[in-house]
């Protein structure tokens, strides 16, 4: 292993050295605690080292690294202290994510480090995003984001990568290539030569390098970064290594042939570069007891002080609260005069607002820009607000709700358009597994908008019309609106966008251009979780949303014998009970009404709360009135017999004759 130390002097050599042993005998230290069964899970990076340590010190302080569960050097340098970082690892209530997440499973604004989540891939999108503000900022920075060989089979590596170049951003990708991903060999995990030639297909620099020696990672990382700050572009960095543990130490290593210990044994990190050092008249032998000894005793103080610390008390009002940030609506004067707008002038109006209220709102989508969407929604934005906030994406729903939430890791807002809710599907994962429990976890806001076109009406069959609410209604951390009417559509996605936590904005596709009402000016807010009353009655009620709710006024209008209220949820997450119930307890018979199919519709949990909360108010069981269960048919008439107003006649009369 040569090492080339440049413009380094001794005292960084040493410092390098230092901060190369600490993790390393922080490891140590927990792989005896392990067999004490002091804890329970350790992922040991020993041999991967150097990735960590020389990538990070290459890396300003205000600079974003995003890890994986393996570069224990990051943290440390960093300086995160021990004790903390211990009481993250034991799940105690001084721990980053007060003891509701794992290993490394965290970020940290102070530190600038944004971790990992279980699922392989989603951290390099996020990356796109937080580099995407600096860029949009004109901060002269780049971001490094961490992933490991097995992951570059992921669809968001894929996405990642192409967005950053696509849009020139300064990223640093960089694959710590150790073999093996938990026990399966690279040799079965890609027919590429050597991974770095991916960057080719991409239309960007990439290098590969010894992952084992501290100083080329260091220099390697350190050129690229000064590079990108002032002429942004992605870069893919393949670190070559080898991971001496196992996957986590349970998963042992006897899938590894005893050769490649045997080889790797001799490219140890910390080893040759100590060598290098007394060899260089850097480091003298005789400083090597007193530096361990030194770091042995503040590694038992900091694990102790962690270890002594009271275990978690749970409190289960603490822990549902914390789902959210507390958020509260602006106050605002509503016009006097307002504008009569279709339902999707509303949405275009509502948008406009929040565009000319936040400097920092983003706005990204397929065809969004020039093109206006694929509804005219955003026809006009790119002239009146610029390209650089108006941004069409390429297909890629995983990387762009990445990006979204990379943005407002980043001091940003963000707004995404699926083109479709159905399309939703390719970026599930980062919505209900990373917009979603963020908060949770690490009390960081993530201030994303998602819209979604739904439900059916216009015959656009299985993959354009559903109405898939019910997906994330039932994930804590999201919150949900279906609006029915212009101005909920206008106040709603007002309020949605001013809210730090995740929302999921569906928009109905029929009533883009058949449903007209009067819509206040300017800035205009409706309360998220509260419900409207759209008319009083007394026979029954119709519990309802979005397009289930001109079904029920319709059907009111054809039935004007009958006192029939009907509530209108406009918020599914978090949902107006108290509304609901009230009208319960008025009229003793509720029918619940919407588009989604029976089986595990929405509809089903409004059902269990009533019969829970106001059964002896009830003169007949809750019913439901919803669509088939089955997929969305495109014919007209296999449409209309699909959707839940084929039966709401015959749903209502055997309430009202029950």
């Amino acid at each position: 292993m040569i090492f080339d130390r440049k413009n380094l002097t001794n005292n960084q050599l040493i410092d390098f050295y230092s901060k190369l042993l600490w993790p390393r005998m922080i490891e140590e230290k927990m792989l005896i605690l392990l067999r004490q069964g002091r804890i329970g899970k350790w992922f040991s990076g020993i041999g991967q080292e150097a990735i960590a340590i020389g990538s990070t010190l290459a890396m300003n302080s205000d600079e974003y690294i995003l890890p994986m569960h393996r570069n224990l050097g990051v943290f440390t340098a960093r300086e995160i202290p021990l004790s903390r970082l211990m009481a993250q690892w034991q799940g105690k209530a001084s721990g980053f994510t007060k003891g509701r997440d794992r290993s490394f499973h965290f970020g940290t604004q102070e530190y600038k480090i944004i971790g990992m989540i279980s699922h392989l891939g989603p951290q390099m999108a996020l990356a796109d995003g937080i580099a995407l503000a600096d860029v949009l900022s004109k901060r002269s920075r780049a971001t490094l984001v961490f992933t490991g060989e097995g992951a570059t089979s992921e669809g968001d590596f894929h996405e990642a990568l192409n967005i950053a170049a696509v849009w020139n951003l300064p990223v640093i990708f960089l694959i710590e290539n150790n073999g093996y991903g938990l026990s399966t060999p690279v040799s079965e995990q890609y027919k590429a030569r050597q991974l770095v030639d991916k960057a080719i297909g991409y239309g960007m620099e990439g290098r590969r390098i010894d992952g084992n020696n501290l100083l080329e990672v260091y220099h390697t990382i350190s050129e690229l970064a000064t590079g990108m700050r002032t002429k942004p572009r992605p870069v893919l960095v393949e670190c070559m290594t080898f991971r001496m543990r196992g996957h986590e130490e349970a998963s042992g290593t006897k899938y590894v042939p005893q050769y490649l210990f045997d080889f790797w044994k001799e490219k140890d990190p910390l080893a040759n570069f100590e060598k290098y050092l007394i060899d260089e008249h850097v480091l003298r032998p005789e400083w090597l007891p007193q530096m361990r000894a030194e770091f042995t005793t503040l590694i038992d103080s900091e694990i102790e002080k962690a270890f002594s610390e009271p275990d978690i008390i749970p409190n289960a009002e603490t822990e549902v609260a914390d789902m959210y940030k507390a958020h509260n609506l602006p106050t605002f004067q509503p016009s006097n005069l307002p504008t009569k707008k279709r339902y999707i002038d509303a949405i275009s109006d509502g948008l406009r607002q929040s565009m000319l209220k936040f400097e920092h709102l983003v706005i990204m989508g397929q065809d969004i820009a020039e093109y206006g969407g694929a509804f005219k929604i955003t026809q006009g934005f790119v002239e009146e607000f610029g390209k650089d906030r108006v941004r069409n994406t390429p297909i890629c729903e995983s990387g762009i709700v990445g990006a979204a939430m990379g943005l407002a890791l980043n001091g940003y807002k963000a707004v995404m358009e699926m083109q479709f809710a159905d399309f939703v599907t390719s970026g599930f994962n980062q919505v209900v597994n990373n917009l979603a429990k963020t908060h949770y976890r690490w009390e960081q806001a993530v201030d994303v908008v998602i819209r979604m076109p739904a439900g059916a009406g216009t015959g656009a069959g299985p993959f354009h019309s559903q109405s898939n609410e019910a997906w994330f209604t039932k994930t804590p951390g999201l919150k949900v609106v279906y609006p029915a009417f212009p101005d909920d559509a206008k106040g709603l996605l007002m309020a949605a966008i001013d809210d730090p936590n995740p929302v999921m904005y569906f928009e109905h596709k029929y009533l883009y251009r058949s449903n007209t009402g009067e819509v206040p000016d300017g800035d205009y807010y409706v309360e998220i979780g509260k419900a409207k009353i759209i008319q009083a009655g007394n026979k029954a009620s119709i519990i309802t949303f979005g397009l289930g709710v001109h079904w029920a006024i319709a059907y009111a209008a054809k039935h004007p014998d009958l006192s029939l209220e009907i509530i209108d949820l406009r918020s599914l997450q978090p949902w107006d009970k108290e509304a609901v119930e009230q009208s319960a307890k008025k009229t003793g018979r509720v029918l619940i009404l919407h588009e989604d199919t029976l089986t595990n519709g929405f509809g089903g949990e409004i059902a269990a709360h009533i019969a829970e909360h106001c059964f002896i108010h009830l003169d007949a069981p809750v019913m439901r009135c919803a669509s088939l269960d089955t997929a969305i048919p495109m014919n007209k008439a296999l449409e209309d017999q699909f959707l839940a107003k084929a039966r709401l006649e015959e749903t209502m009369e055997r309430l009202l004759n029950y």
